[in-house]
C-alpha cells in the first residue's frame, strides 16, 4: 500500500505541532518554577495579594475562558460546513481574546505606574516574564487567527483552511490551560 505525498505531509505537520506545544509546555513549566522559586522575593515590597485585584483577573480569566467557548463554536461550525457562522465565530473569538489582551495590558501599565514594574523586585521579574510571555503567546494567537478569518473570507472553507482552523484551535485551548494554571497559581495562592 502506497503513501500519497499529501497524507504523509499532514502527518508530519500535525507532529510538528505537537512537538512544538510540547516545547511550550516545557518553556512554561520553567517559568512556573522560577515563579515558584521568587514568588516570595519581594525584597521588602508588596507581594501578589497587595498588588492584585481578584476581581479584576476574575474577570480577566472568564473572557478568556468565553473565547475557549466561541473557539469551540469556530470548529463546531466548520466542521458542519456553515460558512458565515464559522466566521461569526471566529470574530466572538478574537474580540474575547483582545478583551482579555486589553485587560492584562491594563493591570501591567497599573502596576508600572506604581513603581511596580519587572525590575522592581525578582517577585515582579518573574511574574511579568510569566504573565508576559502567555500575553505574548495570545497576541500571536490573534493574528493567526485573523490569517485564518481571511482565508476562510476569501477561500471559504477548505479542507486546508479547515485543518490550520483545527491546529489554530488547539493552540487557542493550550493557552486556555496554561492562563488557568496562571490564574490558580499566581493569583489564587496569592490571595491564600
Amino acid at each position: 500500500m502506497t503513501e500519497h505525498p499529501r497524507e504523509h505531509l499532514d502527518e508530519r505537520v500535525s507532529f510538528g505541532f505537537w512537538v512544538y506545544l510540547m516545547s511550550d509546555c516545557v518553556l512554561f513549566a520553567a517559568l512556573f518554577a522560577t515563579y515558584a522559586v521568587l514568588n516570595t522575593a519581594t525584597f521588602g515590597g508588596p507581594g501578589a495579594r497587595e498588588l492584585f485585584s481578584l476581581p479584576f483577573v476574575t474577570i480577566e480569566t472568564l473572557i478568556l475562558l468565553g473565547s475557549s467557548f466561541t473557539c469551540g463554536l469556530t470548529l463546531l461550525a466548520a466542521h458542519q460546513h456553515k460558512k458565515n457562522l464559522t466566521l461569526l465565530a471566529l470574530v466572538a473569538t478574537l474580540a474575547l481574546g483582545a478583551g482579555f489582551l486589553a485587560m492584562e495590558v491594563v493591570e501591567f501599565q497599573n502596576l508600572i505606574a506604581e513603581g511596580y514594574g519587572p525590575s522592581a523586585n525578582a517577585f515582579l521579574s518573574s511574574f511579568f516574564t510569566l504573565v508576559g510571555t502567555h500575553g505574548l503567546h495570545i497576541v500571536i494567537g490573534l493574528l493567526w487567527a485573523l490569517v485564518i478569518l481571511a482565508h476562510i473570507a476569501l477561500r471559504g472553507l477548505t479542507p486546508g483552511t479547515a485543518r490550520k482552523l483545527l491546529v489554530w484551535g488547539l493552540f487557542w485551548h493550550f493557552l486556555d490551560v496554561i492562563w488557568i494554571f496562571i490564574f490558580t497559581f499566581v493569583y489564587l495562592f496569592g490571595f491564600i
